[in-house]
């Protein structure tokens, strides 16, 4: 079967290394992305299909993908499956369904964050740059333990352990796997039990980006916490935010 191959596109005065693959069958929509991303001085690349989008994430290596679920060949689900399972990459999924389950399903397959359609180019630009600034802050913490630094101590709040500086979480002793947003999200609550922080609050400290209209954002990966650590840990206090409550202790 031939499958159509990824078009690049080069930036006009690169400023960085940073190669972004997008993964869009609509031709207008992807060379508006493309082109607005390299004014930023990336470097892009657009894949048309599902196929020729795991290809070229095989190739590339890229620092980010930007990742449409409506998709000929495969869907853009599996494809997000197929890349982070060769490689850990921060997905940026865009899908033209406000339908809160394709957004939870999605970021079960190891999506970072997603955007609905239509959306300004603006956000998308912030939504972007808030995930290459979360995976950077990552390798220095990797490197940091690799250099023998002080590393974070643990956060454990009854059963719920989260090692920061693995970035693992388990809790009653069985490990969970969280997506890398998922993850930053629960430290953010964790560091503050019992204390409400608005979702604006969260979508500044998680996602580095301040827009009020990205607060579903915060909501759907709450839902995802709570389906993967249990719906009793993160208290909604409903038109101000959540809070991280600590799980009752066990009943002797």
């Amino acid at each position: 079967m031939c499958h159509a191959e990824a078009m690049h596109v080069t930036p006009p005065a690169p400023s960085s290394n940073v190669v972004v693959l997008v993964v869009e069958d609509e031709p207008a929509i992807a060379t508006a992305i493309a082109h607005r991303l390299s004014n930023e001085g990336w470097t892009v690349e657009i894949a048309p299909d599902g196929y020729a989008g795991v290809a070229a994430a095989t190739r590339l290596s890229p620092d980010l993908v930007l990742l449409d679920v409506m998709l000929p060949g495969i869907d853009g689900l599996e494809v997000c499956r197929r890349i982070q399972s060769e490689r850990a990459v921060p997905v940026l999924m865009l899908t033209a369904r406000d339908d809160e389950t394709d957004m939870l399903i999605g970021l079960g397959v190891g999506a970072d964050d997603y955007m609905t359609k239509p959306f300004s180019m603006r956000e998308l630009i912030a939504r972007s740059k808030a995930l290459l600034r979360r995976t950077e802050r990552g390798v220095r913490t990797a490197e940091a333990n690799a250099a023998n630094q002080p590393a974070e101590p643990p956060i454990t709040i009854g059963d719920v352990v989260i090692d920061r500086a693995q970035r693992r979480v388990s809790r009653a002793g069985d490990q969970v796997h969280l997506t890398p947003t998922e993850f930053d999200l629960l430290v953010t609550l964790a560091s503050s039990p019992r204390t409400v922080l608005t979702r604006e609050r969260l979508l500044a400290e998680v996602w580095d980006w301040v827009d009020a209209s990205g607060t579903r954002t915060v909501d759907s990966h709450v839902k995802a916490l709570r389906r993967k650590l249990g719906a009793d840990l993160i208290r909604t206090v409903h038109g101000v935010g959540y809070a991280f409550e600590p799980p009752e202790p066990p009943e002797t």
